[in-house]
Order: C-alpha cells, then structure tokens, then sequence
C-alpha cells in the first residue's frame, strides 16, 4: 500500500503595507545608534582631550577618525546592500559596531593617569565607523523600497530624524558619562544601542513582497520601481546628476559637522559656559533639528518642490552661520552664544531627508543603496576634514572667522543642487 505525504510548502513571509512603520521604525533606530556614536562623541570634546591628553590638533584627529572609517566604508556598504537587502547588511553592521565598541571600552579607555595612545583611539574610533556606515545605505533603501511616492519625503526625513535623535541622546548622556565616570561607560551605553538596534533589526527589517505607488497601489516588486517606472539599468556611478547631487550634500554637511564637533569648545573656551548650558545648547540643537526635517520632508511631499527647498537652505544656513560669525567676534552674552549656535546648528540641519530623496529618487529604487552610499561617503569625507582642519585654522584667526569661512563653504553647495 503507498502512503501519500502531503507536500510541504515553504516561502517567505509576507507583511501586509503597514508593516512598513515597523521598518521605518528600524531605521530610526539603526541610524539613532550610530548617530550617538559619530554625533554624540563630539560632545565629549572637553573631556575626550582632558582625559586622553590630546592637544587641540589631536582632538581633531581623534575626532575625525570615526568619519574618515566611514567614509572608506560608505560605498562597499551601499552596493551590498543592493546586491543582498537591507537585513543581512544591517545585522552585520550592528553587531560588528557592538564588537568594537567593547573593544574600545575593555582596553583603550584612560586608566588613572595612564591614557592610551592617539593611535589606538583613533584606530578604534575608525573601525567603529567602518561597521556602523553599513546602517547608512541600508535602511535608506529599505525606506525606498516599502513607502510610495507621495509619502516617501515624509517617511525619508523622519528616517533622517535619527541623526539629531541619536546625537541629542548623545548629548544628554555622554557628556555627563564622561565628565563624572570616563569613557568606560561611554563606549558601553553606546554599545548597548547597537545591541537593542540590531534585535529590533533581526525581528522586523524584511524586504517587501511588493513596492507601494502613491497612484498605482502595490505592484510586483521584481518588475517596477516605487516610482511605477522600469528600473534603470544605468548605475549611479555613471549619473552625473547624481554625482552633483553627492557633491552638494557633501559640502552642505561641512559647517554642520563643524558646529557639531566645535560648538562644546566654542561654549566652553569662547563662552566660558558649565557643563549644564553647553548640554542643553547641544539637545536643543539636536531637537530642532528633529522637528524641521520632517516639517521639510512633509512640506516638500505637499508641494513638489525638493530641488528649490534645496537651494533655499543653503541659503538659510549661509545666513545663520554670518549671524554666529558676528555673534562671536564680539563680547556677546552667554545666552546670545547659546542662541546663535543652536540656530546655526538646526538651519545647517533641516534638510537632509528631502536631499536624500531626492538623489535615492534620481539613481532609482533598485540602486538607491550604491547612490545613498556615494553620498554618505561624501558627507563623512566632510566628518574626517572638518574637525581635521578646524584647529588650524582656528589657530591662525578667531572663532569669528572659522564660522564665516563655515558659511562661505556652505554656499558652494548652491549651484550643485538641481534647479526647480
């Protein structure tokens, strides 16, 4: 007699379009973690040069080294990403930023007098850049994958809230670690965020089964992009439209980078201010930050208009930095400092998520992961530069003059983004 087995029928799981928070939800999170890392660490400033015994030019180097981890990364993480989703990628990069964060805080933290050497803690904050730019990319194009059209600003620059989020609780908590416990506890609550980050990651991060239109509803995802269009066979790296929009994000991202790695020495040196005004100008900044990239990213879905909201905020930044290199080139009070630099720093920061975007919606769903790693290795080439730099010529002038020459390299951005 022959028995008959039922067949037994394996495939992958399907998620339904609300599903897609959950993975917005991720990359907020994702991109939170690491931005405590490479955002939060500057906050740190003071006590990373006290601690560590660094000049004013050593910080910069211990500084800029996460950034310049980053920026050799950013690319291969981008094309991986494309190549094998945005899950595998975002694990491997989570977990490893986990490993070398301990790395950091078991052996190459300050022990009583003793301080490790400049080249150990640079190494190690390069590594931890290296493995925390896979988040980049990857949760950028799960963005691009899951949200339609008339939704995706929207869902790109609440994504991007993750890096003032991120770098406010870094500024909330780091600071305070540092000064009272040392870097030991640092590197470990930063740590645990990668962990929490990366089982947030394994539970929820999927692909979709489908790709969501705002006018056509879902769509089999193997034969159209999110914009209802055949994908483009061209790769981003032959886009010259895309390269231009690279560039502009770049450089737009050197004065903010510059307010963010400085203004605690700014405050503190220039303004003579405790540890209590310069942490709350740092979570300001980050708040505001917050709150006008999705404003700009909802503003922008509404009215259609990325490429003019673009060159408006150059323009708005190279205003706020003029009103902070005035503001310090005099005998200006505390609270006149504190106000300049949060408005300097919110304005250099709202708009990312709109030129995200926009280049992921040039390059095309498909390759969206290779162009939002081209542009993040442009920004933290700009992450290594920037506090590199800024002591020389800080140096040679005045805090005055390194904020005017912050908002004189903002403006080169303008002509790089697309006319409306």
């Amino acid at each position: 007699m022959n028995a008959t087995c039922p067949a037994i029928v394996t495939s992958a799981p399907v998620f339904n379009t609300a599903h897609r928070w959950k993975v917005l939800g991720v990359g907020v999170a994702a991109n939170a973690s690491f931005s405590a890392c490479a955002n939060g660490m500057p906050t740190t400033a003071i006590w990373l040069r006290s601690g560590y015994h660094l000049s004013n030019t050593e910080l910069g180097v211990a500084l800029g080294a996460m950034g310049l981890g980053v920026a050799l990364s950013e690319l291969p993480w981008g094309m991986a990403t494309d190549r094998w989703g945005d899950r595998p990628v975002l694990l491997t990069g989570l977990l490893g930023t986990l490993l070398a964060l301990l790395t950091l805080m078991l052996w190459i933290t300050p022990q009583g007098a003793t301080a490790p050497s400049l080249l150990s803690l640079s190494a190690g904050l390069a590594l931890v850049g290296v493995l925390g730019g896979s988040v980049n990319g990857a949760s950028g194009r799960a963005v691009m994958r899951w949200f339609g059209a008339g939704e995706r600003g929207f869902a790109m620059s609440i994504r991007q809230t993750a890096v003032p989020l991120g770098g406010g609780l870094g500024a909330l908590l780091l600071p305070t670690l540092a000064s009272r416990y040392g870097f030991v506890p640092v590197f470990g609550v930063l740590g645990l965020f990668c962990a929490v980050t990366a089982l947030l990651t394994w539970r929820w991060m999927h692909e979709p089964s489908f790709t969501l239109d705002a006018a056509r509803g879902p769509q089999n995802a193997s034969a159209r992009t999110p914009e209802g269009k055949p994908s483009s066979p061209v790769s981003p790296l032959y886009n010259h439209q895309v390269w231009r929009m690279v560039a502009g994000i770049g450089v737009l991202c050197v004065p903010q980078f510059a307010i963010l790695s400085y203004a605690t020495v700014f405050l503190h040196d220039h303004g003579h201010l405790g540890l209590a005004q310069i942490t709350g100008v740092m979570v300001m900044l980050q708040l505001g930050a917050m709150v006008m990239r999705i404003w700009s990213g909802r503003h922008t879905d509404r009215h259609a208009n990325r490429p003019a909201y673009l060159r408006g905020s150059v323009l708005v930044a190279l205003a706020s930095f003029l009103l902070l290199a005035g503001v310090a080139g005099v005998s200006a009070p505390g609270w006149l400092l504190m106000a300049a630099v949060i408005a300097a720093g919110v304005c250099v920061s709202a708009w990312h998520g709109v030129a995200y975007t926009e280049l992921a919606t040039l390059a095309g769903a498909a390759s969206a992961g290779t162009a939002l790693g081209m542009a993040n290795t442009a920004v933290y080439v700009g992450l290594f530069a920037t506090p590199v730099a800024l002591p020389h010529l800080l140096a040679a002038s005045s805090w005055g003059l390194v904020w005017l020459v912050a908002g004189l390299v903002a403006l080169i951005a303008w002509p790089l983004f697309p006319r409306p």
